[in-house]
């Protein structure tokens, strides 16, 4: 085959060909800008809707990744490709590829349950997986939480919709669990009288249920009461905290002993 041969081969290819690619190119970079607009107005009508924020990074990343799949497919068809056998290509492409990120496509599960039931939304604080945080974002595979410390975890969706999980946001309320303990001795009412008292100062502590206030065991140095009090879910760690400190700065000034544990030895000379 000689120079001139491949030549009119090129430019017959070129001829045949060149329309359907330019073609293809701009469907190709036109259909880009158009997506990006799409995904822009979608963003902005969740934005304006009363849709959960939970469910917004996920739907937009959905209908980016369907709409792209269809510009790809149809800049595929104008260049000829057979469709028919692409699918199948892709077809099993998709089940290799399935089988070996399987671990990734429970994930995906995962986050689509999540979003669909709802076990908590964005700013609900959670324990989970081992861990305890506030819920920062809702991904498609993952689930962002911020613990007490401001460490950021990663916390893959796949297990985080199978296992167990606390919930402490759920509810509006939340009930405050002491165990406080009185030297043996004490004075029981007095002590009853003194933390009721205090309990009772405290506004964030709801009147409704009451404070209950028990004693609870005769333990090895001490006589333990038992106290619960209900709270506003967000006030639960200021009062628990605070209440303690009240208990030990006020128990001294009413003459009552907060006991640790001891030991008594007797020592017995045999004469």
């Amino acid at each position: 085959m000689n120079t001139d041969q491949i030549l009119n081969q090129l430019t017959q290819i070129g001829v045949d060909y060149g329309p359907k690619l330019l073609g293809a190119i701009a469907v190709l970079i036109i259909g880009g800008w158009i997506i990006k607009g799409l995904i822009r107005a979608f963003s902005k009508m969740m934005d304006k809707s009363k849709m959960d924020d939970s469910l917004k990074p996920f739907l937009k990343g959905l209908v980016g990744m369907l709409l792209k799949a269809l510009l790809f497919i149809s800049v595929l068809g104008m260049l000829g490709i057979e469709m028919t056998s692409f699918i199948a290509i892709l077809g099993a492409a998709g089940l290799a590829v399935g089988m070996a990120l399987s671990g990734t496509l429970q994930n995906f599960a995962g986050g689509v349950i999540i979003l669909i039931f709802k076990p908590f939304k964005i700013g609900d604080f959670i324990e989970a997986q081992g861990y305890m945080g506030t819920v920062k974002e809702i991904q498609i595979f993952n689930t962002i939480v911020t613990t007490p410390d401001n460490k950021t975890i990663i916390i893959p969706n796949g297990g985080l919709s199978t296992s167990s999980l606390t919930n402490y946001s759920a509810e509006e309320k939340r009930r405050v669990d002491w165990t406080i303990g009185i030297a043996y001795g004490d004075d029981v009412d007095k002590a009853r009288e003194v933390i009721k008292r205090l309990c009772d100062a405290d506004s964030r502590i709801l009147k409704e249920p009451e404070v209950f206030i028990a004693v609870s065991a005769l333990a090895d140095s001490s006589v333990n009461f038992a106290v619960r009090a209900w709270v506003k879910a967000p006030d639960y760690w200021g009062v628990f905290f605070d209440l303690n400190e009240n208990v030990y700065k006020t128990f001294g000034k009413e003459g009552l002993n907060i006991p640790f544990p001891q030991m008594d030895v007797h020592v017995h000379k045999d004469i």
